[in-house]
């Protein structure tokens, strides 16, 4: 009997437990995550599980959630570890290489603390939204911050933790200590980052909703605006020099120019 009621407890129980699952809500290109059974492609509404690695390829870029609400975006090139070690609730991300965006919910105006690592950086969020870039195999880190604050420790060297404000970045490298003097309060290393996004993967997303102008060109969101969903203003300019390319407003369209005519027979024939 004592046994039955405790199983009974335990069902009832079961739909009160917290989801610490990730769920897809957006999805282009090459999207997989890595188990037990190898790579299997991810596509919108799939869930990834904890301990699972999320991989994308040149042309892959998803947006998942979790259960508080919280998002973050997956951009090309990246390998990323959702939730590696249960026992600790608060890590939501390791990113071995590449590039994510992630906006933290506070409910009720309560902090919401989780953490982002890399191979050199814990990064504790006190904020709502930032970066992360791991850039290359040495584990260098850029830690961009949009709004609120984060906490940046370099844990392969020793030294202090450093506070990131909004507007501010940090690049962390292996074995250095960080300083205060390493933030950069201007636009250099933002800037940097955001020209780190792929604006293939933009133009795919509106593709995707329709968005495609006449003649070839395409509507381009502005820089944080990758889903449409958070992003506010600003434009993605194309290269410059660029044919064919106007700018309006907030959102730059580039057409392809046609193809130049043949020439014509040299005189006399």
């Amino acid at each position: 009997m004592l046994l039955v009621a405790v199983a009974a407890a335990v069902c009832l129980a079961q739909p009160n437990l917290p989801d610490y699952n990730a769920k897809v809500i957006e999805q282009v290109g090459q999207v997989s995550a890595l188990g037990s059974q190898g790579l299997q492609a991810l596509f919108k509404d799939d869930t990834v599980k904890r301990q699972q690695t999320i991989v994308t390829g040149p042309d892959g870029y998803a947006r998942f959630e979790v259960s508080d609400g919280s998002t973050f975006e997956v951009f090309p090139n990246s390998k990323v570890v959702f939730r590696e070690h249960l026992t600790n609730l608060e890590e939501l991300l390791n990113v071995t290489i590449g590039r994510v965006k992630v906006f933290i919910q506070h409910l009720n105006g309560l902090e919401n603390h989780n953490k982002v690592s890399s191979p050199t950086a814990v990064i504790s969020v006190r904020g709502t939204k930032f970066d992360v870039f791991v850039e290359d195999e040495d584990g260098t880190t850029l830690v961009s911050v949009d709004e609120g604050l984060v906490d940046v420790q370099n844990w392969t060297a020793p030294g202090n933790r450093v506070l990131v404000n909004p507007g501010e970045s940090i690049t962390v490298f292996r074995g250095q200590p960080l300083a205060l003097q390493q933030i950069d309060k201007g636009a250099a290393a933002r800037e940097a980052l955001r020209a780190a996004e792929n604006v293939f993967v933009r133009i795919i997303l509106n593709r995707n909703r329709g968005l495609g102008l006449p003649g070839g060109g395409t509507t381009v969101p502005g820089p944080g605006s990758t889903s449409g969903d958070h992003g506010k203003g600003g434009t993605t300019p194309p290269a410059p020099g660029a044919p064919g390319s106007t700018s309006t407003g907030t959102t730059t369209t580039t057409t392809t120019p046609s193809a130049p005519s043949a020439p014509g027979p040299p005189p006399g024939i």
